[in-house]
């Protein structure tokens, strides 16, 4: 009896595959679920990247709506000596009514952030004038601080004076009409308010948003 050695043979045999085939299946399979994994992290990335973008714009939209909540309800007080609505060119303080009493209101940009304060309500002119006096000495981590946007490159503010209301005329910068000779003047509530807000990177924007809003005081 004669012995022979065995091979591996690349014949089909009855109801098989080659080893040729079966590497080359294996191979496809493998390009397949590469394409498939790479198509799925594309559509993840994607979808993370449109949600983020979402939620800067919902964020956005709510400071704006906010913004718009506080110039409705400005409330002039008529007891504060620099006025109840003034602009430094950094921040914006100003007295609104509240459910229950007044209270005062800060919006300003610190390091990049747009943020606001707002006092807790009071009812007493005492109480209002020690708030605002308070308004000038914030650093940021005061209860009733809340970061409204990251990534603000520049903030400007303007107004539209009431005196003005019914003429053609300007908007002018906030700062400069509530100073005569380096002095701070009592001036009246603007009819109108312009907020500019240059966003860069950080704020998912790059751009510039511009607000104008008419402003409703109430009498006290």
């Amino acid at each position: 009896m004669m012995h022979g050695r065995r091979f591996l043979s690349n014949q089909r045999g009855p109801g098989g595959f080659t080893l040729v085939e079966v590497l080359v299946a294996l191979v496809i399979l493998s390009v397949m679920a590469a394409t498939a994994w790479k198509g799925m992290d594309g559509i993840t990335r994607a979808r993370e990247v449109a949600e983020g973008r979402l939620n800067q714009t919902l964020r956005l939209q709510s400071v704006m709506t906010q913004w718009d909540a506080d110039m409705a309800s400005v409330i002039d007080t008529a007891t504060l000596p620099g006025g109840q609505f003034e602009y430094d060119g950094a921040r914006l303080r100003f007295t609104r009514r509240a459910p229950g009493g007044v209270q005062v209101v800060v919006w300003g940009v610190r390091n990049g952030r747009l943020e606001r304060w707002a006092a807790p309500v009071v009812t007493q002119v005492g109480e209002i004038e020690a708030q605002w006096k308070k308004s000038y000495q914030l650093q940021g981590k005061e209860p009733g601080t809340l970061v409204a946007l990251k990534g603000v490159d520049q903030w400007q503010v303007f107004c539209f004076p009431k005196a003005q209301a019914q003429q053609s005329s300007n908007w002018a910068n906030c700062q400069g009409s509530l100073t005569t000779g380096g002095q701070s003047v009592k001036v009246p509530v603007p009819a109108g308010i312009r907020s500019v807000l240059t966003l860069g990177a950080g704020s998912g924007f790059e751009g510039v948003a511009t607000r104008d809003v008419a402003v409703a005081p109430q009498a006290n």
